[in-house]
């Protein structure tokens, strides 16, 4: 009767719109209600899930996300990336990849990715004669990259759920986030020669070395990051503070242009929305809780493996059921709730849990551009001023290359797992 009732509460909640986070609240405390156990629980399971030294990363990671920003920091990755490929056919539309790409190893959060980039790239390609839709879509399907390459908020979650290190789990994403950005780069190129897109003059090599003397301080924050990881000098906790301080004094010293005005506000900003992300992670941990004390991990382990136990059809099943699951729910909030489950699943058929955790977050960073709920779909129907239908079609090629990316990342373990191997042994 409790797991029919949470289940019931929680898919009504989803229907009507409530916050995917108050969803998992009030369904786990109707679970707790008809079932007798005391409310006192909830509470403790929403600390419990919150009170995990890596997730105060992720408030670091963000301030220093939103400090580059404000800062000048996606100017100068623009002119950068434009420098580079905006001479070829459809260029404004590479730049745009390449922007996402870099400005991912800064912010880790995909929607940050699309509402900043989004906010400078969409305006100048219509100007420049690209398609509203095109320039909406490709906005929306190369910010999924951001969370990809490290730093990254979901990768930080799973290491937290799952105690992956954080360190590999960052370095597991990024030869996946490469061949994403280089899949719709690819994509781009030729729906671009096909549609016969417009093309800058190039710019000459001058140009680069002056764009990347201007992107160089904040780029060079990636290579922080990762020398804090891989060399053990810092924890990932540790490494978001001093990317923040980093960030605050080459807004303020370096590129000057950050007013020191503006630092309170953007601490507030970058606290509500830190905020917004652990009470989801609370709330989803009671959830999680109660679909552990049912067995559902168990369950769900059981019910596939009487059906298969071939491991590649497993990887296709989780797969399915992922991208199915990203279409309707917020990306974190099915981590929390999933990935245990799933994870137990992979483990009985042998797949690493490193090469699982990478290619969840990679399908559900997918899920962040399929309708009905593509969060990045509608930041950037809404600064392209479009209805969502043009964009979701113009989206479509987009999503199938990265489904081809998937699946070379579900089926060659390596590409996971490789680089972790070799710089953390």
């Amino acid at each position: 009767m409790g797991l029919t009732v949470l289940i019931a509460v929680f898919v009504i909640g989803l229907v009507v719109g409530i916050p995917v986070a108050i969803t998992l609240g009030l369904s786990s405390l109707c679970y707790l209600l008809v079932t007798g156990i005391p409310v006192v629980v909830m509470p403790q399971k929403m600390y419990a899930g919150m009170d995990v030294f890596v997730l105060l990363s992720i408030p670091g990671f963000i301030l220093a996300g939103n400090l580059m920003n404000r800062g000048g920091i996606t100017e100068r990755i623009i002119r950068f990336a434009n420098a580079l490929v905006g001479w070829i056919r459809g260029g404004l539309g590479l730049t745009n990849v390449g922007a996402s790409m870099l400005f991912g190893g800064i912010t880790g959060t995909a929607v940050a990715d699309a509402a900043s980039i989004g906010g400078v790239m969409i305006p100048g390609m219509k100007k420049a004669g690209y398609p509203a839709d095109f320039s909406a879509a490709i906005t929306a399907a190369s910010s999924t990259v951001g969370p990809i390459i490290p730093p990254s908020v979901p990768m930080i979650i799973v290491g937290a759920l799952s105690g992956i290190s954080v360190g590999k789990m960052f370095l597991a994403g990024a030869i996946p986030g490469i061949l994403l950005g280089m899949a719709m780069m690819i994509t781009t190129y030729v729906i671009a020669r096909r549609r016969n897109f417009p093309k800058q003059e190039w710019q000459g090599v001058g140009e680069i070395g002056r764009s990347f003397a201007g992107a160089f301080w904040a780029l060079a924050m990636t290579a922080l990051i990762l020398y804090g990881l891989l060399s053990g000098v810092a924890t990932p906790t540790e490494t978001a503070i001093i990317a923040s301080v980093y960030a605050m004094f080459i807004g303020l010293v370096v590129y000057r242009e950050l007013p020191f005005r503006e630092i309170p506000r953007i601490i507030v900003d970058s606290a509500v929305a830190a905020s917004g992300i652990l009470v989801l992670v609370g709330f989803a941990n009671v959830f999680g809780w109660i679909l552990v004390s049912e067995r559902i991990p168990q369950a769900i382990a059981a019910a596939v493996l009487s059906f298969t136990e071939n491991k590649f059809i497993i990887i296709l099943i989780i797969n399915v059921l992922l991208l199915i699951v990203g279409m309707f729910m917020e990306t974190i909030a099915a981590l929390i709730i999933l990935f245990v489950p799933l994870l137990t699943l992979a483990t009985s058929v042998g797949i690493d849990p490193l090469h699982f955790a990478t290619f969840a977050v990679l399908n559900l960073m997918i899920g962040l551009t399929t309708p009905p709920l593509g969060v990045c779909l509608f930041v950037c129907a809404g600064i392209a001023r479009l209805p969502l239908t043009p964009v979701i079609i113009a989206i479509l090629p987009f999503i199938a290359t990265n489904i081809i990316v998937l699946l070379m990342v579900s089926y060659f373990p390596p590409l996971a797992t490789w680089l972790p191997s070799v710089l953390i042994p």
